[in-house]
């Protein structure tokens, strides 16, 4: 399984506007840079027991979403920080994998919530559940930057 990223989103604080970004710095363990994760200032349950290190979502999910369900999102709108391609994150849910040359560990699905529905005034919950991205921890710190192959640990 390889595919590779398309794009790269951060946003300084909880609902703020998603920042499109051609390379981000992955702090192993803290999370990317500049992002609202990364400094404990997002939007998440207070258990402390999700991984917020960094999301992702599949390109293809998005463009399904388009198609099936008629509901088009902009790059970022998912406020999923990394969208690839040409990969099922599903079923890297428990594996190490490789974004770049940033070693990464897959915790679970991401799914929709309502937070995402406020902020993108889309119905979007129903469709994209099961199928609305990834998260993952950083085990390794480094650059990530669009184009980088993202492929499971050998």
């Amino acid at each position: 399984m390889n595919g590779k990223l398309e794009h790269i989103h951060i946003a300084p604080s909880a609902g703020s506007p998603m920042q499109s970004l051609p390379s981000v710095e992955a702090v192993a363990g803290v999370g990317l840079t500049g992002d609202r994760y990364s400094r404990r200032e997002g939007f998440w349950k207070e258990d402390g027991e999700e991984s917020r290190d960094v999301t992702l979502i599949e390109a293809e999910e998005i463009e399904r979403l388009a198609a099936e369900a008629g509901i088009e999102l902009g790059p970022g709108d998912s406020r999923r920080n990394l969208t690839t391609r040409g990969i099922r994150l599903n079923e890297l849910v428990g594996k190490e994998f490789w974004i770049g040359s940033v070693l990464a560990r897959a915790t679970e699905v991401c799914e929709p919530c309502t937070h995402l529905v406020a902020l993108t005034g889309k119905p979007v919950i129903k469709p994209l559940t099961h199928r609305g991205g990834l998260r993952a921890d950083l085990l390794s710190s480094g650059r990530i930057n669009l184009g980088d192959a993202v492929r499971v640990k050998a």
